[in-house]
């Protein structure tokens, strides 16, 4: 009698947990479908998130995990695209002026520019794919933020810099390169005089790059940081199209941000943490 007792229970059990086993297996089916066709080379792929449970993180995960590695694929399909024709202008004059150089001699300047154009493309395009693939610095170092922009405003002519000493933790190679594009882009784009100023506000380094340019017009604005962006009516042979965007990128992978200022005319500003 108790055995019979016993199966009974045993079955209503068994009967009652199927519907439940037969959720959650098939909660797992899908997302083992998802996985299979992320891996098969659907970058769309993406599962149901169902519940609240373990399940239900791990298909969040998978979700997570499946968007970014889209929008990385995505970054560097678009990036490879731009640089196939970012480089063909420089490529271009060089053929023809390779062709006019023995008649023309004072070609030679004009193609040391062009070949010095086409190296800082190749070494930005370089830098934002491994800024890309990298999940942290490589290098952390105390870096005095006054000191290196002052560096790096000394290669120019109508550039001063100002402010005090404040030390941020980062790559000093990257860093240098955020202050060059700055100030590049004031070269470029503004006019003269370039000031740079460094100041602390609170737990922050703040790092502003201003000069007596025209401020950008507003539809502008909002493309500013994206790669190969040119402001229309400005020259397209002027820059490489990725120096702001590279700002931002190093950036943010040293837990600040940037951005571009309108109310202080023509000046975009750095926010970094502070040592």
């Amino acid at each position: 009698m108790l055995v019979a007792v016993l199966g009974a229970v045993a079955l209503a059990v068994a009967l009652g947990a199927r519907p439940i086993v037969r959720r959650l297996t098939g909660r797992l089916e899908r997302l083992q479908h998802g996985v299979e066709s992320l891996g098969a080379g659907d970058l769309g792929a993406r599962v149901k998130v169902e519940g609240r449970d373990e399940v239900a993180r791990l298909a969040e995960s998978f979700n997570q995990a499946a968007a970014r590695i889209e929008s990385l694929i995505d970054a560097h399909k678009m990036l490879l695209a731009n640089a196939s024709h970012e480089l063909r202008t420089p490529l271009t004059r060089i053929r023809l002026g390779l062709e006019l150089v023995e008649a023309q001699p004072e070609r030679k300047a004009e193609l040391a520019r062009d070949i010095a154009e086409l190296d800082q493309l190749v070494d930005e395009i370089l830098l934002v794919s491994r800024l890309d693939a990298a999940v942290e610095l490589d290098v952390r170092e105390d870096i005095d933020l006054a000191a290196l922009a002052a560096e790096e405003c000394a290669r120019y002519d109508d550039c001063s810099v100002a402010g005090q000493s404040i030390m941020v933790r980062g790559d000093p190679m990257l860093l240098r390169r955020m202050i060059r594009n700055l100030v590049e882009n004031a070269e470029l784009y503004g006019k003269p005089p370039i000031e740079v100023t460094v100041e602390r506000q609170a737990d922050q380094a703040v790092l502003r790059v201003s000069d007596r340019g025209a401020v950008i017009d507003e539809s502008a604005r909002e493309k500013l940081f994206s790669r190969f962006y040119r402001i229309p009516g400005r020259s397209g042979s002027k820059g490489t199209g990725l120096g702001l965007a590279l700002v931002k990128q190093i950036a943010r992978r040293h837990g600040g941000d940037a951005s571009y200022d309108p109310e202080r005319g023509s000046s975009f500003t750095v926010v970094l943490p502070a040592s």
